[in-house]
């Protein structure tokens, strides 16, 4: 399971992005899974990150998984529309 850290702003953007994408490869064969219960500061680049964590899994042909989300998270997702594509569980691409 990856972790999100505490603050995911477009300032820890590339950061976080080049964390997960190598923990992403690092992960067991498998699903991904990525557990946002320590975010707590994050503005719209952490939807991005989390989009582009999700593309890199499909890539891999792996699923994906979005856990522990904090409502305001939740309510920024729906807000932008991707509420469908990153809170709910993926099946890897075909």
């Amino acid at each position: 399971m990856l972790l999100l850290p505490t603050t995911l702003t477009l300032r820890e953007a590339r950061d976080t992005q080049r964390m997960l994408a190598q923990g992403l490869q690092a992960e067991p064969a498998g699903g991904v899974v990525i557990s946002a219960s320590g975010l707590q500061h994050f503005d719209t680049s952490a939807l991005a990150v989390l989009l582009e964590c999700q593309r890199l899994a499909q890539a891999f042909g792996r699923a994906f998984e979005l856990r522990d989300v904090p409502p305001k998270l939740a309510a920024l997702a729906k807000l932008y529309g991707v509420d469908g594509l990153l809170l709910r569980a993926k099946v890897p691409a075909a």
